[in-house]
This record gives structure tokens, C-alpha cells and sequence, in this order.
């Protein structure tokens, strides 16, 4: 088995480096053929069905918008009851020919099978549905703690992020699954640029981020072409999740934030074309080579940038120092 491995180490390598330059030039010419006919063939969503998780705030809100816009009925889901009807009303007005609004925790698995089933059921009984039946599933609902990862001793107190962030998004799929296939519809999940480009204090919320990404990757290979598939990789976007995490942690205020408004058309844009990744804003796109090619001088960066100290001691004698002084204080 070793031999093998030793084989494998060479060749490959040796393989690939013959291969890449055979099939670049091809490849970059599908790509571009397939550019073209994504700009050309641009969906229409007039009547079709959109069904929103977290559509109270934030990049859900805003998508409910855009869909709204573009003549989509939309099954908006969100814990927050009084929001959650602002946001229908506003998009009826904005065009929407029809909203129903649905009160569900999505970290609840029967409760994702309740807004599911509530939406084929309401939809499904009109001839118009039953003939352009096209249902996408949005998981937009988030949350996030901001600590260091070895000052969160109490397990528990993270795990309402992957209930939310990670299995909120899985127990909706795996119940909207075989409507979509059905209707050849799409899934289009709200992921995070931290989910590819990590950064400090955020772990459990990074994790919970790079689950959806790996997650969603490995449905679509198994689906194949039964269901669209768009990964959403947005940067610090300006919604209340994102205020909560810039109070919390001061350095992360060096990154530009942008309009959730902005990021929801990019994301229905991207969606009517057919993308199997979008990432708003673009520039965020450049982290993510950043982090395999140069792993020594990102981790350098972010404790520079983060103010962590690499030695032990050091940390133990600051935190006695804090400690002191808040007594002190006191």
C-alpha cells in the first residue's frame, strides 16, 4: 500500500501538470459559451414560488423583495411573527401576486416539515401551480456568537448556531426535496464567505457556514440534474446579525460592509442565470486562494490584525491583569 502512495505522489502531480494545459483553453471556451447563453436565457419568475427562510430581516427580507419584484409568490417563514407581515405586505405591494406568511422556528425539525408542507399545500390545490410549478428553497436564517473558541467551555451555549445555521437548513431541504424534483425547481442557500475564508472568533459560526457549504456541494453532485443548485457566499452585509457581530468584536470593523439590498439582487440575478456560486460583494472572492496558497501569511495576518498572542504565558498574564483590574475597578 505504501508503494502505492509513493506511485500516486509522483505521477499524479506529473499528470496533472501535462493534463491542465490540455483542457484550460476548451474549458475556458465552454465557460464562455455557457456566459453567453446564461445572459440570454434569463429566467422568468412571473407566478413561480419562492419559499424564504429568515425573510424577517436582513438578506431574507431583501430577497423577498426582489422576488417580489419579478412577479414571484412567496412562502415567507421566520420566527418573528410581527415582522414577518410587514415584509408580505411590502411585497404585495411590490408585486407579488400572491404572500403567505408562516410562523416556524427552523431549528425545530417538525416545524420544517409543517412550512413545507403548508406551502405545496396552499400553492398546489391552483391549476396555475400545478403546471409552472417552480418551488426554491432559500435558508436564509442565521445566528452567531463572537469568542474565542478555548474561552467557550459550555458546549451548549454555541449549539443554537448549528441548530439554526446548519440543521435549519438541512431539515427544510431534505422535506422540500422531493417537491423540487418534481417541479425541477432549485435550491439556493445563504452560506457565508467565512464558510471558505475563516476568521478569528467567529469559529463556531465559520464551522456552522463551511457545514452548509460541503453539505450543499455533495447534494447537488448526488442530485444531479434534477434540482439547481446557487451557494451563497456573501461578505459582511449591513443587517442586525452583522451589527451584533461588529459590537462584539471591534477589529472586524475594518471590513467594509454592504447593502443587503445590493446582495439580494446579485443573488436573484445570479439565481435567473443559472450560477452555481454567487459571492457579493466580488472582492470577498479573493480571500479564498489567499487562504491555500499563502495558510503562513493569513494566520500572521489575522493574529496581527485580531491581537492574538501566540505565547501562553503571556495570555495567562493578561488575563490576571484584566482580572485584577476589573477588581480594582470594582
Amino acid at each position: 500500500m505504501s508503494l502505492t502512495h509513493k506511485f500516486l505522489n509522483i505521477a499524479l502531480p506529473l499528470v496533472t501538470l501535462i493534463v491542465l494545459p490540455i483542457i484550460t483553453v476548451p474549458f475556458l471556451f465552454f465557460k464562455l459559451v455557457l456566459s453567453v447563453k446564461k445572459l440570454v436565457c434569463i429566467e422568468n419568475l412571473t407566478r413561480k414560488v419562492v419559499l424564504i427562510t429568515g425573510s424577517a430581516s436582513g438578506i431574507g427580507e431583501q430577497l423577498a423583495y426582489e422576488y417580489a419584484k419579478r412577479g414571484a409568490v412567496l412562502s415567507l417563514v421566520d420566527v418573528r411573527e410581527d415582522n414577518l407581515k410587514a415584509v408580505a405586505d411590502k411585497a404585495r405591494s411590490l408585486g407579488s401576486p400572491d404572500v403567505i406568511t408562516i410562523v416556524a422556528d427552523v431549528s425545530k425539525v417538525e416545524n420544517c416539515k409543517r412550512f413545507v408542507d403548508e406551502t405545496v399545500n396552499y400553492f398546489g390545490h391552483s391549476k396555475l401551480f400545478s403546471l409552472q410549478l417552480c418551488l426554491q428553497w432559500i435558508p436564509s436564517a442565521g445566528t452567531v456568537m463572537v469568542e474565542k473558541l478555548e474561552d467557550c467551555i459550555d458546549i451548549s451555549v454555541p449549539r443554537p448556531i448549528m441548530d439554526v445555521n446548519f440543521w435549519g437548513a438541512l431539515y427544510g431541504t431534505l422535506f422540500a426535496i422531493p417537491h423540487l424534483k418534481r417541479s425541477r425547481g432549485k435550491i439556493v442557500v445563504i452560506a457565508s464567505g467565512l464558510g471558505w475564508y475563516p476568521l478569528p472568533r467567529l469559529g463556531y459560526y465559520n464551522a456552522s457556514k463551511a457545514a452548509i457549504i460541503n453539505f450543499f456541494e455533495t447534494l447537488r453532485t448526488e442530485l444531479g440534474w434534477a434540482i439547481g443548485f446557487t451557494i451563497v457566499s456573501p461578505g459582511f452585509i449591513k443587517t442586525d446579525l452583522s451589527k451584533r457581530i461588529l459590537a462584539s468584536e471591534a477589529s472586524l470593523r475594518l471590513f467594509p460592509m454592504a447593502s443587503a439590498e445590493e446582495c439580494a439582487k446579485a443573488v436573484v440575478q445570479g439565481v435567473c442565470r443559472g450560477d452555481l456560486y454567487v459571492t457579493y460583494p466580488l472582492w470577498v472572492r479573493l480571500g479564498f486562494p489567499l487562504k491555500v496558497i499563502f495558510p503562513e501569511l493569513v494566520d500572521w495576518l489575522h493574529r496581527l490584525v485580531f491581537r492574538i498572542s501566540t505565547n501562553a504565558f503571556e495570555n495567562k498574564e493578561n488575563l490576571n491583569l484584566s482580572q485584577n483590574s476589573q477588581l480594582k475597578a470594582e
